[in-house]
């Protein structure tokens, strides 16, 4: 049974940093795509950052760009994301997803205030 399970998310200042993880179970890990989704009340789900399958080349939404940063550990069947500098714009529901498949994870808060 795939399995993904986001954690690492809380609530913080503007300009601060978080660090989420996807742990993953149950499917090849090594072999899929993976993004990162977030999705704010009342607003549509949308991509942050995706990344290859070894690693390199990821790829991110503009409005992280250059504060976000997607990376990954095969060997740990994990994902991570680095939150860097904040914003209140940030606050959502962040989501873990093997690209082209309906594995998803339920969740972390993420939740910037001053």
């Amino acid at each position: 049974q795939p399995r993904l399970v986001e954690s690492g998310g809380g609530l913080v200042q503007p300009g601060e940093s978080l660090a989420l993880s996807c742990a993953a179970s149950g499917f090849s890990f090594s072999n899929y795509r993976m993004a990162w989704y977030r999705q704010a009340p009342g607003k549509l789900r949308e991509l942050v950052a995706e990344i290859n399958t070894v690693g390199d080349n990821p790829d991110y939404a503009d409005f992280v760009k250059g504060r976000f940063t997607i990376s990954r550990d095969n060997a740990k069947n994990t994902m991570y994301l680095q939150l860097n500098n904040l914003k209140p714009e940030d606050t959502a529901m962040y989501y873990c997803n093997a690209w082209g498949t309906m594995y998803w994870g339920r969740g972390t808060q993420v939740t910037i205030s001053s």
